[in-house]
């Protein structure tokens, strides 16, 4: 074996030739054999072979450990590059021009930084996760008061920011929803408290039935908004709205009979006005009536509390009661011109609460029915008797027109002279219109009779038969007119014939006549007064007439009778045959 180390003179240190020759130097000294030493150096040199073998093994795997070192940050590498979706990096050396470590150092620092970006991006991703969870939770209605979702499971193998970007779009999406469901929770957790407060209920128990988390304590965006809490409160809602129309449309009934009975019990206005808030309430509609405590179950019990008292009240002052109606009821005959017995209808009315047979309610029911009828029968009953009041009324100014005619004082000057003249020229137009309005008077009562198949009668009499007596009175009436005229010529010329016979000579002193008939007024003037009394004195020789309308010698029809013509007829008895009459103007 070549000794190949030496001792270095500058270095001085021990080198493996210089221990070779040191061990030369023993052998030779011990005498060693060649073979010996031989064996001896061969072994020197295995061990030396052993030695690098291990280096060179420990290089080898140091080599083998950076080259996975560096296959597994290339590979890391482009895990994240392709899970952060990003470019190739540019910073990558090239393997064929650097060495294992250069390559390595080379990388580390973009590895790290795409481990950084990674970090974040989890991050990121578990923040939009967890909020989207959350809502999701808070939309089904797995998430409870106060609880908190725990950090979801992000999938590490796609972190690109369109991935995020489509979690973000979905937050957004969730949060808009949630926005939304906000907002009709407020909507309704607000008109649950309006309509408690109309109602009288306490809000917030009735709020907590739904959900604890609508308690206005409780912040905002902790309010449950699941799909549960929405359907709960839209049915509270609704059922909050039936019970303020049903205790409305209570309040109204009870308000309707309040005043029913303080009109049937002519209650004091004083009294009444301790009602006004219930009686508001009770004339609003639904969505008008938003006064806190308007529809409380204590103001209803308070109005029922009151109808209650005034129907006990009602059935002590029944008789009193019964007898206004009744008084209304003939008030509308009287007005109608119908004939009633009134004494009748009154003891039976007293009888029927004496006894008890009838129920209060149903006998005053039974009595608005027949104020109703009557009220209907009046109304049909209308038109003819204004006509009738026409009728009348000319009638009357016929009698005057008479009464006027006969005074000689009627041109003097006197005070109102002139006014009686205005008067008496409107009378005699009027006069020329009667029988245009007797004839349509008539065939207006006909047509009522055939629709509804009973006699008009006018205060129990015909009405009918009244207008025939009218017309063949006025009728007659006018013959007598015709007839004195008659005998006022012939008088005049007897008067002529005479003072050609035996010459003028001076005419007796004329008796004066009378200014006005004795009896009533009845020259065709139906007297008011009598007809609304004509049944009730039970006689009247003025006014009675049989139902089929014709006169009878001892009871006359309640029409207007001509007694002008049966006293001028006795005037004129009075009269000498050779005066004359003087004419009418």
């Amino acid at each position: 074996m070549t000794v190949v180390g030496s001792q270095s003179p500058l270095m001085g240190e021990t080198t493996c030739g210089s221990l070779l020759q040191q061990l030369q130097i023993i052998w030779d000294e011990v005498g060693e054999s060649d073979e010996e030493r031989d064996k001896l150096l061969l072994q020197l040199e295995q061990e030396c072979l052993d030695v690098y073998r291990r280096k060179v093994d420990q290089a080898a795997k140091s080599r083998a450990l950076l080259l996975q070192a560096l296959a597994d940050s290339r590979s890391e590498l482009s895990r994240l590059l392709a899970a952060l979706g990003e470019e190739t990096c540019a910073s990558a050396p090239d393997k064929s021009s650097c060495t294992i470590k250069e390559q390595l150092e080379a990388i580390a620092p973009a590895l790290e930084l795409l481990r950084k970006q990674k970090e974040e991006r989890v991050h990121s991703f578990a923040d939009v996760q967890s909020q989207i969870r959350k809502i999701q939770a808070e939309i089904v209605g797995n998430l409870k008061l106060d609880e908190h979702i725990g950090k979801p499971q992000v999938d590490e193998d796609d972190l690109s920011l369109k991935k995020l970007d489509e979690f973000q779009s979905q937050l957004l999406e969730l949060q808009k929803e949630k926005s939304d469901r906000l907002h009709k929770v407020l909507d309704f957790v607000s008109n649950i408290h309006a309509l408690c407060s109309v109602l009288g209920m306490d809000f917030f128990s009735t709020i907590n039935e739904v959900h604890p988390s609508l308690d206005d304590s409780i912040s905002v965006q902790s309010k449950s908004i699941s799909n549960e809490t929405l359907s709960k409160l839209s049915g509270m809602v609704g059922s909050l709205v039936e019970d303020k129309k049903l205790r409305l449309q209570k309040l109204q009934e009870l308000v309707a009979q309040l005043t029913d009975l303080w009109n049937l019990m002519d209650t004091p206005v004083e009294e009444r006005n301790l009602f006004n808030h219930i009686i508001y309430s009770a004339s609003a509609s639904v969505d008008d009536v938003t006064v806190p405590g308007a529809l409380a179950l204590d103001l209803i019990e308070q109005a029922e509390v009151e109808v209650e008292r005034l129907d006990s009240l009602k059935a002590s002052k029944m008789k009193e009661i019964a007898m206004k109606r009744q008084s209304e009821l003939e008030d509308i005959y009287a007005h109608a011109h119908i004939e009633v017995d009134p004494t009748a209808a009154r003891e039976k009315i007293m009888a029927l609460i004496e006894t008890g047979n009838v129920e209060p309610s149903e006998l005053l029911a039974d009595m608005d029915s027949k104020i109703s009828k009557a009220k209907e029968e009046a109304f049909t009953r209308k038109e003819i008797l204004e006509r009738v009041e026409k009728w009348m009324s000319a009638c009357e100014e016929e009698s005057w027109l008479e009464d006027y005619n006969r005074d000689e004082n009627r041109y003097s000057s006197s005070r109102g002279a002139h006014l009686n003249l205005k008067r008496a020229e409107k009378a005699r137009v009027l006069l020329n219109k009667i029988p245009a309005l007797v004839d349509n008077l008539v065939a207006k009562t006909k047509a009522w009779e055939a629709d509804h198949g009973i006699t008009f009668t006018y205060d129990g009499v015909s009405l009918l038969a009244m207008l025939d007596e009218y017309t063949m009175l006025r009728h007659e009436r006018e013959e007598e007119k015709r007839r004195m005229r008659d005998q006022k010529k012939f008088t005049e010329q007897m008067n002529t014939e005479q003072e050609a016979l035996f010459g003028s000579r001076p005419s007796p002193a004329r008796p004066v006549g009378p200014k006005k008939a004795a009896g009533p007024r009845v020259n065709g003037t139906p007297n008011r007064r009598q007809s609304m009394s004509a049944n009730q004195n039970g006689s009247n020789g003025v006014r009675s007439a049989s139902r089929d309308g014709r006169r009878d010698s001892t009871n006359r029809p309640a029409a207007p009778v001509n007694y002008v013509a049966i006293a001028k007829e006795d005037t004129a008895s009075h009269i000498s045959s050779t005066d004359p009459i003087p004419a009418s103007p």
